[in-house]
C-alpha cells in the first residue's frame, strides 16, 4: 500500500497503486471502510453502484448509465443519459420524464406489483385497463347493441354496369326485402364498410373508370342521405374494413397497384385517414371482419388471377403490422365476412363455384372450418351481422356470371345453411355492408 504524506500545496500523483482508507490491505484502485461524506460528488462514466442511501438534497443527478437499485431522494431526480428499466439490475434506457410523489417502484426489480383488478386509463390508447396478475389488459366496456339490429348495404352496380348511390336497408332478425335507406355522395361500387353502434361508414371504391377515395358516413337510426366524412390516404377500389365500437380500419386495395396499407379513423369523428401499419403482402378483394379487440382480413388476390387463402390480424386498439392467424380452407376473393363476437365467418364463392361458409374462432389462431353453405354461390358481395345472424346481400353468381338480388343469413352460433331471407330492390353486385350490432362493437 502506498504510504503518501500530503501538505498544503503538495502535487500528489499516483500510478498503478491501490489506496486504502481504512484498510492495510485494499484490492480496488480506491477502497474506503466507512462513510464518505462530500458537498460535490460526481461519478463520469461507467458507474455501478450496488446500494444508493442516505440522499437528502432536494436534487439527485445521475450522468451517464448507473446500476443503482435504490436511494432517497426529497425532490427531483434527473437522469441524463438512457436508462433500461430491466427484470434484472442493469439499466441502460428509460423514461424521459419522471415525477415520482411518494413511491417509486420499477418494474422487474421490485417484487411490489399492483394488485389483481387495479384499474387505470392508458392515454396512448384511450382505454381503461385492469391488471391481471401478470399485465394490464384492456377493459371491454359493455356496448348496448339494443336488439337494434339494423343491416345498411351499399357501393354496388346494376345490371347495367352502373355505378349507384343507392344505400338499402334490413332489419337482421327479421325477414323480408331490403328497403331504401339514402345515398352515398359518390357513386361508386367495390368498397369497404365499417361500423360503429351509431355509425356507419362507406370508403373506397371504384367509380368506373375512375377509383374513389371518398368516406361517407350515415347514422343507424335514421334513414337519410351519407354525409362527407373525409378521405382515404389514396383513391382506392376493392379496399376492405373492419371496426371496434371506435375505430375503423380500411385495408388492402387497388391504387391501381396492388397495397398493403392499413389506415383508420375514429367513427365519432370526422375527418382523413391516419396510418396503422400493413399487412402481410399486398393484396386486393379479401374479406373482412372484427371481435372486440382484434381485426381480421382473409383471402384476396396480390394480382388479378392468383387467389390466397391465409389470414391476416391485428390488434385494433394498437397501431402495427398485421400477422398471421391461419389459413381459411380455400383459396378465395370477392368474399363477404362478417361476426358475432365469438366467431367470423367467410362466405364465399372460389375457383371451384362453391357455395361454401367457414368459421374461425377470433380469440385463438388457427384455420377456417367449414361451416355450411349458401342458397347460392356466388361473389363480390357483402355481409353484416348482429351477435345471432350474418345476413348476405347480392353479388355476381360463379354459375353463369350474372349478378343476383338474393338475400340469405345464416345463425353464426351454429351450423348449417343458409336461407333465404328476401331480394335487394335490384339485380346488384360489387356491395359492402355494416351494422349497428356486429361483433367488434365492445371493444376500442
Amino acid at each position: 500500500m502506498a504510504k503518501v504524506r500530503i501538505g498544503f500545496s503538495t502535487a500528489f500523483e499516483l500510478e498503478n497503486e491501490l489506496v486504502g482508507i481504512g484498510t492495510d490491505n485494499p484490492t480496488n484502485t480506491l477502497q474506503a471502510l466507512g462513510n464518505i461524506r462530500s458537498s460535490n460528488a460526481k461519478a463520469v462514466g461507467v458507474s455501478t453502484f450496488t446500494t444508493f442511501d442516505g440522499f437528502t438534497d432536494t436534487k439527485l443527478s445521475l450522468q451517464g448509465s448507473a446500476g443503482a437499485k435504490q436511494g432517497s431522494t426529497s425532490g427531483e431526480i434527473i437522469i441524463e443519459g438512457s436508462v433500461d428499466v430491466s427484470t434484472g439490475t442493469t439499466f441502460t434506457s428509460g423514461p424521459e420524464n419522471l415525477t415520482v410523489t411518494d413511491n417509486f417502484t420499477l418494474p422487474g426489480v421490485s417484487d411490489d406489483k399492483p394488485s389483481v383488478g387495479t384499474t387505470r386509463f392508458n392515454e396512448n390508447l384511450a382505454a381503461l385497463e385492469f391488471y391481471t396478475g401478470s399485465e394490464w389488459r384492456a377493459v371491454n366496456s359493455y356496448v348496448d347493441m339494443g336488439g337494434r339490429g339494423r343491416a345498411v348495404t351499399g357501393m354496388w352496380e346494376d345490371s347495367g354496369a352502373t355505378d349507384l348511390t343507392s344505400l338499402e336497408f334490413v332489419n337482421i332478425q327479421s325477414q323480408g326485402n331490403a328497403q331504401w335507406f339514402g345515398d352515398l355522395t359518390v357513386a361508386r361500387m367495390g368498397g369497404a364498410a365499417v361500423s360503429s353502434a351509431i355509425r356507419g361508414l362507406f370508403g373506397g371504391g371504384n367509380h368506373s373508370p375512375t377509383k374513389d377515395d371518398e368516406i361517407d358516413y350515415i347514422t343507424f337510426a335514421s334513414s337519410g342521405n351519407a354525409t362527407d366524412f373525409g378521405n382515404l390516404a389514396s383513391a382506392t377500389a376493392e379496399v376492405r374494413g373492419c371496426s371496434s365500437s371506435t375505430r375503423g380500419l380500411f385495408a388492402g386495395g387497388q391504387t391501381p397497384t396492388n397495397i398493403d396499407v392499413i389506415q383508420y379513423v375514429e367513427i365519432s369523428t370526422i375527418g382523413n385517414t391516419v396510418d396503422f401499419g400493413n399487412l402481410s403482402a399486398g393484396i386486393h378483394a379479401a374479406a373482412s371482419l372484427s371481435s372486440p379487440t382484434r381485426g381480421f382480413w382473409g383471402g384476396g388476390s396480390p394480382d388479378g388471377s392468383v387467389k390466397v387463402s391465409y389470414i391476416d390480424v391485428v390488434t385494433i386498439s394498437s397501431k402495427g403490422n398485421a400477422v398471421k392467424f391461419g389459413d381459411l380452407t380455400r383459396k378465395m376473393k370477392e368474399t363477404a365476412a362478417c361476426s358475432n363476437s365469438v366467431r367470423g365467418v367467410f362466405a364465399t364463392g372460389p375457383d371451384d363455384k362453391s357455395e361454401n361458409v367457414e368459421y374461425i374462432t377470433m380469440a385463438t389462431d388457427g384455420n377456417g372450418t367449414d361451416f355450411g353453405n349458401l342458397t347460392v354461390a356466388r361473389g363480390h358481395f357483402g355481409g353484416a351481422s348482429d351477435q345471432t345472424r350474418a345476413v348476405f346481400f347480392a353479388g355476381r353468381k360463379l354459375s353463369d356470371d350474372s349478378k343476383t338480388n338474393i338475400i340469405d343469413y345464416i345463425n353464426i352460433a351454429s351450423g348449417g345453411n343458409a336461407v333465404d331471407f328476401g331480394d335487394t330492390s335490384g339485380i346488384r353486385r360489387g356491395n359492402d355492408a355494416c351494422s349497428d350490432s356486429h361483433g367488434g362493437l365492445g371493444g376500442f
